[in-house]
């Protein structure tokens, strides 16, 4: 789903939740200035104000993204070593290119 992922990409997570999972979380949020909710993308739980636990499941990249605050761009400078290593050995070995 392009929205899904493009989503990630501006490093808004996006949880997905069985229907009784999405009513307890309306339930709580009934609750007004009381309705904390917590969400601990390490542990993919999401804290209700009652002690109750939800826990979601995500892509461990799209995690570790979020996680470290990673895009396209910064995904790509952790393998810049790699990436100038390549375009080295590609000019040697095809310097018309």
């Amino acid at each position: 789903d392009i929205f899904y992922n493009n989503s990630f990409k501006n490093g808004m997570l996006l949880i997905k939740v069985s229907p009784e999972d999405l009513e307890k979380l309306f339930d709580d949020a009934e609750r007004g200035a009381n309705a904390t909710l917590t969400i601990d993308l390490e542990k993919q739980e999401i804290n209700g104000p009652d002690g109750g636990t939800i826990h979601f499941d995500i892509d461990p990249h799209l995690k570790h993204c979020l996680l470290n605050g990673l895009d396209d761009i910064g995904l790509t400078e952790q393998k810049r070593d790699k990436v100038a290593s390549y375009e080295a050995r590609v000019a040697l070995e095809r310097p018309w290119l």
